[in-house]
């Protein structure tokens, strides 16, 4: 809401009380820090209010064409004032009646007295809150899926690219089977195609609440249309095919069910989930140096410790998805205490759990894509990990070999066992390398395999059917999502904090 002090001013006047404000007044840093500028004029006042104000005349106009006393000129005067919205004045009428949709028709009305009369007719505050709400609901998805879309068409490049480079694999976060960098990369892109289709369904989902009046019986145009039942469903109709929808909820209180939030928002905190765990993995492989987010030259990891080379994105992605996922709270909490027909203390709670769920979602997602366009691989250190362990990881397969050469399978296994424990001495108390392969070689029982270890010890070997099943993945359920948003795809999105 816009203080009264100066800010019907024009000019250098209400520049000065911005720029103090700026200063001195809290500004979310969902807006004022992270999100993007579309997401931010989504959710700003300048599109709630303009879309209440496109709601009214499309109320009028359907009510003309249906045969009530709407005139062309009140249409034509509502429709030349439709953007052009003094704040400060239905902040004034705010103050005064305590009703935000009532301040803001004596304000629309102000500018079209002509009008007037016929504004907000035969409807309820939640005709202009509650349809809004679904509005920038459905936008807000808009403008998530393409970016959800660039985020999986550059881990699909990346997966691609490393479908065959061999990797420890990790349970419990210790060293396991080996698996392969762009397999891993593919289950990273798994959850995030089940957050593409969570996020199409729910938007798809989404209907106008339309003009149902203040219970949700239609009766105020019911009364209207003098009894004429058709009227008042042609009315629904062509409101809500205005808006840009398909269908409209056939039943409803006094608002839409709170459940529509739920189901929004569930799956952006889904979403939210899926991000925490990549960019922690991203974090977890930091630390092995193995895999880094991109680092600006520039770009400073500790204002103590120089070399550092801290994972920020990542973090901040983390960060901000715990917020997200913890805002699914306020939509369950909210439809489980809706009374009846409606209460409203729902309302100020919608207006932060709704913006901010959809700020949080546009933020992390677009820092995951700044993430994924540049991602470090160093297969040097990888190599060098693998080296470190696939020694006891190909005990097994030395084993067969010996069996295969014509050797016992208990005698072998109890000779690995030895060396194996030894080779771990020496890792764990003395701080040494592997040594487990040059004690095979020393150990003449093991003479008639040496010349084939190095086939044995292979790391391509370990992998599995890793790289054809990323082939599969993302020929057959990653590339066919991202045909719909083959027109965006190709934004790159710098990262300006």
């Amino acid at each position: 809401m816009y203080a009264r002090s100066g800010l019907s001013g024009t000019g250098g006047d209400t520049q000065l009380v911005v720029a103090v404000c700026t200063a001195v007044c809290y500004r979310s840093p969902l807006v004022s820090r992270y999100a993007s500028k579309e997401m931010a004029y989504n959710f700003s006042d300048r599109k709630k209010f303009t879309t209440w104000r496109k709601l009214w005349i499309y109320l009028a106009k359907a009510e003309k064409a249906l045969g009530l006393l709407v005139t062309d000129a009140q249409v034509t005067e509502m429709e030349s004032h439709a953007e052009d919205i003094d704040f400060a004045m239905a902040a004034e009428e705010e103050s005064k009646l305590r009703h935000d949709v009532m301040a803001h028709v004596h304000t629309f009305a102000h500018c079209c007295p002509t009008a007037a009369p016929i504004i907000h007719l035969g409807a309820t505050s939640c005709y202009v809150g509650d349809n809004t709400d679904l509005i920038l609901l459905r936008d807000g998805f808009d403008i998530l899926l393409p970016k959800l879309a660039r985020v999986i068409d550059r881990l699909s490049n990346f997966a691609e690219k490393y479908a065959d480079l061999p990797t420890l694999g990790f349970t419990h976060y210790q060293p396991a089977q080996l698996t392969t960098v762009g397999k891993r990369a593919c289950l990273w892109l798994q959850d995030l195609a089940m957050d593409m289709r969570n996020l199409q369904r729910a938007r798809e989902d989404l209907r106008f609440r339309g003009v149902k009046g203040t219970t949700g019986t239609q009766a105020s145009f019911l009364q209207l249309f003098q009894g004429d039942h058709d009227k008042v469903e042609d009315l629904d109709r062509m409101v809500t095919e205005m808006a840009g929808f398909k269908k409209a909820y056939m039943v409803t209180g006094q608002t839409y069910s709170r459940k529509v939030d739920i189901d929004s928002l569930s799956h952006l905190a889904s979403m939210g989930a899926t991000i925490h765990k990549i960019c922690t993995d991203i974090r977890l492989l930091a630390n092995l140096k193995e895999i880094e987010e991109p680092f600006e030259k520039e770009q400073i990891g500790s204002s103590a410790m120089a070399y550092k080379r801290n994972p920020m994105r990542c973090e901040r992605c983390c960060s901000l998805a715990r917020h997200l996922i913890a805002l699914l709270a306020d939509p369950l909490q909210t439809a489980s205490v809706q009374w009846l027909e409606r209460t409203l203390d729902d309302s100020a709670n919608r207006r932060i759990s709704l913006p901010e769920s959809f700020l949080t979602a546009d933020i992390i997602l677009s820092t995951l894509q700044n993430i994924t366009e540049g991602l470090v691989v160093y297969p040097k250190v990888i190599e060098r990990h693998i080296r470190h362990e696939l020694p006891f990881m190909a005990t097994e397969n030395i084993i067969m070999a010996m069996v295969k050469a014509g050797g016992n399978r208990q005698d072998c296994h109890e000779k690995i066992r030895v060396l194996s424990q030894q080779a771990a001495n020496v890792v764990k108390q003395e701080g040494g390398d592997n040594d487990l392969l040059a004690r095979v070689q020393a150990d003449p029982y093991f003479a008639p395999i040496l010349g084939h270890l190095d086939n044995i010890l292979d790391p391509k070997t370990f992998i599995g059917r890793a790289p054809q099943q990323v082939a599969r993945f993302l020929s057959e359920e990653v590339r066919p999502l991202l045909e719909p948003y083959k027109a965006e795809i190709d934004v790159k999105f710098e990262l300006e904090l």
